[in-house]
């Protein structure tokens, strides 16, 4: 089945930078939106990025300007870079993959990553 494996958490001071990745793999011929979630502290879990497979992104209020979500189609890979990170980036960030196809039969289109923590913190 389809699965992602997500790297890049960890404590990172504010106003500093870090870079989520997110590799799907398995039996996948195409993916049409690639994502971050995440969910902090006594909050419900949120959207922060996608990105179509066309390359229209959408983002938080809370981040832009300051994250950047990117996709390598050939790699099935999503990045987000985040730069300038405030206390209240941090959470747990969810990779998310919607509307996928695979190359057989596979009753559900849409995965999702364990997580990985990101702390901000001095």
């Amino acid at each position: 089945q389809v699965q992602l494996a997500e790297s890049g958490g960890g404590l990172v001071q504010p106003g500093g930078s870090l870079r989520l990745s997110c590799a799907a793999s398995g039996p996948i011929y195409s993916i049409n939106v690639m994502g971050w979630y995440r969910q902090g502290p006594e909050k419900s879990r949120e959207l922060v990025a996608t990105i179509t497979s066309d390359g229209s992104t959408k983002y938080a209020d809370s981040v832009k300007g300051r994250f950047t979500i990117s996709r390598d189609n050939a790699k099935n890979t999503v990045s987000l870079q985040m730069n300038r990170v405030k206390p209240e980036d941090t959470a747990v960030y969810y990779c998310n993959v919607d509307g996928v196809i695979a190359k057989r039969p596979d009753p559900r289109e849409e995965y999702w990553g364990r997580g990985t923590q990101v702390t901000v913190s001095s």
